[in-house]
């Protein structure tokens, strides 16, 4: 057998594989497909999810699901106004031992684990919050002056309500910056809940299986970055990633109007991994101009701000990333 060969078999296996962690999921976090989809597709491409949604609609469900299918270890951190860095990394005890003597002992914190679910992460003081920035980038936190590496793999999935602001404290850009896609879980369709309502208020709830390892995860992200991604693909997704810039010559007129900064170069490395993830959650070898359009709006929504003018005008992100994105794939078509 080729080498290629042997990619497009390993690929074709994890895509199956994904099938069924899908459909593992769906028996405890009912519909809601693309929720789904994009949760598979951070955890496959190594990164974090920022989920979006009103409460009661199955946030915490869909993380404490994911981590049973997915084999990982997880935590829980429940965001308050109150929370300090070391209700989250942990921290240093001196303990006295039965000789007398005393030496300081570290206990870990939630953050050492392999799924950590932070819930309503914007409740807590940005002192509090920066306390993930180096977990999240660097995959280790650094507590007494000693590094400590976290869980293999390590991935936060956050979650936020976009209504209550009150108490508050918006997350900075910087720490946006390193949530792979951000998540929005509308309202279930009518169906849907009414499936809803029936699973879960019997006299039992369904249970899902456990579908990947933790090392299996960790060797889907690594095939995952061997997929084979066409130069056109790449070109559109750099085509994309500059026009959302007001700045960038390429801009069009609808971003320089009313998009007040774009996203950076992290934005492009993300949708290069999704439009791959994208891909093969969908059975697919490859990623096409689609699959980058699928992800435009999950990866570049919070890498962007409207400006004043705009919002005042009832624009919304999604529809310029849509606009956008529909230019440039007009573009690419043409050439």
């Amino acid at each position: 057998m080729t080498a290629d060969a042997d990619l497009v078999g390993h690929i074709e296996a994890l895509g199956e594989k994904l099938i069924h962690a899908r459909s593992s999921i769906a028996k405890r976090f009912i519909g809601q497909e693309r929720v789904v989809d994009l949760t598979l597709a951070t955890l496959v491409s190594g990164g974090h999810g920022l989920l979006i949604g009103l409460p009661g609609l199955g946030k915490t469900r869909l993380v404490g699901t994911v981590s049973t299918v997915m084999g990982l270890d997880s935590s829980r951190i429940q965001f308050t106004p109150d929370l300090m860095p070391a209700d989250i990394l942990g921290s240093e005890v001196l303990e006295t031992s039965a000789d007398g003597s005393r030496a300081f002992r570290f206990i870990e914190g939630p953050v050492f684990c392999q799924l950590l679910m932070a819930d309503e992460i914007n409740r807590a003081s940005p002192r509090t919050q920066s306390a993930l920035l180096q977990a999240m980038q660097e995959k280790e936190v650094t507590v007494g002056g000693e590094h400590r590496p976290l869980g293999k793999p390590f991935h936060v999935l956050a979650t936020q309500n976009p209504i209550e602001q009150e108490g508050t404290y918006p997350l900075p850009e910087a720490q946006l910056d390193r949530f792979l896609v951000q998540i929005d879980v509308p309202y279930p369709t009518r169906d849907t809940e009414r499936d809803i309502l029936i699973a879960t208020t019997g006299a039992s709830d369904a249970h899902s299986e456990q579908v990947f390892t933790a090392q299996e995860l960790l060797d889907a992200q690594t095939l995952l970055r061997r997929m084979p991604v066409g130069d056109g693909v790449v070109e559109m997704i750099l085509d994309l990633v500059r026009a959302c810039r007001p700045q960038d010559s390429s801009a069009p007129d609808v971003v320089k109007a009313s998009v007040s900064w774009g996203p950076g170069p992290r934005a492009a490395q993300s949708l290069m991994l999704t439009a791959r993830a994208e891909a093969l959650t969908h059975g697919r070898l490859a990623p096409s101009a689609e699959d980058v359009r699928a992800m435009a709006g999950p990866v570049l929504s919070h890498r962007m701000a409207l400006s004043f003018a705009a919002r005042a005008r009832g624009e919304t992100l999604d529809a310029v990333i849509r606009q956008v994105a529909d230019s440039v794939t007009r573009v690419e078509a043409a050439a």
